[in-house]
């Protein structure tokens, strides 16, 4: 060891390399001021209409050579301006062509690193690297990085938020994954189509727009009204099919692996430990076939879908994946309000449901589209009791736990008595609960 080494008996530590995005990142950026353009040519298309009838051809291949080189140019700067580097502790982007910005993101509050690629990006061979953190409702993200360098970015911050060395975090590499399911495009389509948001915006289309025509004989009308409405269906239907194609769960020590996408390709993470709601949810065309949809609330992540379809049966063993040690409550553990509570909520009253365990409080509600939430008592923050003046009258009342994730699951309707025992017990059963839970950590 030499003396340039060692410095006041403190090893000095390696200078901090700073790293660029992939150079075709110009071509993103560079599409700023013609957006800008296109925003007013939309805004005032009468304007715009003119402004453009009067311009000559000149004119016109001269705004063109001034708009091209200055487009490239901002992108250029942009690009060249932005740069990022992992430290011990974070990862720093600094932003900005006039106005500087540097955002430093702490390794251990990290929550899920997620790879997307748009159709664009895939054939350019590049990825976005999208980040969740605690405190932060918006993603951070890095656009764009070459595909193998933002698998191996991802890899090396996972494993520097798991407490690896920061000289040996690099050479972790990605956790293997274990492939649990796989969602078949047919089974997708079909589900898709015994959706009843489809069908009901396809009705609603078929009734609406023929009015609108017998009573106003404009076209512009019809198709302001007709259009939305279309496109709420395809959204529905095409849209969600184009996006969960594929969809692909694995199990992996840094957590739930999700990739999913036909057009734009998308490998998300669920991290161990901060899924704070399950919601099994069955739309009642589905319940012949056994099918159920199961949604996530996660704390300092925006994914909410962990699979888009699957037989009740493999959805439950998942659920015991994502929350362990729990176990879903049959259908006949659920005990319904009390008869008196139909005056509060006609017919509807019939759809709720409470079943409380050793390991988690559950709810059910609805009657046409069912949805069983189930939270682990270590996961709720807060327990309330509402009960309004007719609630108040027919001797029920609402009992919320509140979560991480900033969501709340109700247990609805319950007899007075019963509410009341419920919020002491709940709220001993979370003490409990949290002290005795595992800690949050990666690849653990």
């Amino acid at each position: 060891m030499t003396a340039g080494d060692v410095h006041d008996g403190v090893r000095e530590r390696p200078p901090v390399r700073e790293r660029r995005l992939h150079p075709v990142t110009p071509l993103r950026r560079a599409w700023a001021p013609v957006a800008v353009l296109i925003g007013w040519a939309l805004h005032d298309p009468d304007q715009a209409q003119r402004q453009l009838a009067r311009l000559t051809t000149t004119t016109l291949l001269l705004g063109l050579a001034v708009l091209v080189p200055a487009a490239a140019l901002y992108g250029f700067l942009t690009w060249w301006f932005t740069h990022f580097a992992v430290t011990d502790s974070e990862l720093r982007i600094r932003t900005g062509l006039l106005f500087r910005r540097t955002a430093h993101i702490r390794l251990e509050r990290i929550q899920a690193i997620d790879v997307t690629q748009p159709l664009l990006a895939r054939v350019a061979g590049v990825a976005k690297l999208r980040l969740d953190v605690i405190g932060t409702d918006k993603k951070d993200e890095l656009a764009f990085l070459g595909a193998d360098e933002a698998r191996s970015l991802r890899a090396e911050l996972l494993a520097r938020a798991a407490g690896f060395a920061p000289e040996t975090a690099h050479e972790v590499g990605e956790a293997p994954s274990r492939e649990m399911l796989r969602v078949p495009p047919r089974v997708l389509a079909v589900s898709l189509l015994l959706t009843g948001a489809t069908w009901g915006w396809l009705v609603v289309a078929a009734v609406v727009v023929p009015l609108l025509w017998t009573a106003t004989h404009s076209l512009w009308t019809v198709l302001a009204v007709a259009v939305p409405l279309l496109g709420a269906a395809g959204a529905s239907s095409v849209g969600r099919f184009v996006a969960e194609y594929d969809w692909t769960l694995g199990e992996s020590p840094d957590g739930l692996r999700i990739d999913h996408g036909l057009l734009d390709r998308t490998h998300e993470t669920v991290p161990p430990g901060r899924v704070q709601t399950v919601r099994l949810v069955e739309p009642l065309l589905w319940r012949r076939r056994g099918w159920v949809r199961v949604e996530l609330d996660v704390a300092g992540s925006s994914n909410s879908l962990l699979l888009p379809v699957a037989p009740r049966e493999i959805a439950e063993s998942v659920v015991a994946r994502v929350l362990p040690g729990v176990s879903v409550p049959p259908r006949e553990a659920l005990g319904r309000p009390p008869r008196r509570a139909r005056w509060c909520v006609p017919v509807w009253w019939r759809g709720y449901g409470l079943a409380v365990t050793d390991t988690v409080f559950a709810t059910r509600r609805g009657l046409l589209r069912r949805s069983l939430s189930l939270v682990p008592h270590a996961k709720v923050q807060s327990v309330r009791l509402v009960q309004g003046p007719w609630q108040r009258a027919r001797g029920v009342a609402d009992v919320h736990v509140d979560t991480g994730a900033n969501k709340s699951v109700t247990a609805r309707l319950r007899d007075a008595a019963e509410a009341a025992d419920l919020l002491h017990a709940q709220a001993e059963r979370s003490r409990t609960g949290r002290r005795d839970a595992r800690p949050d950590r990666w690849m653990a």
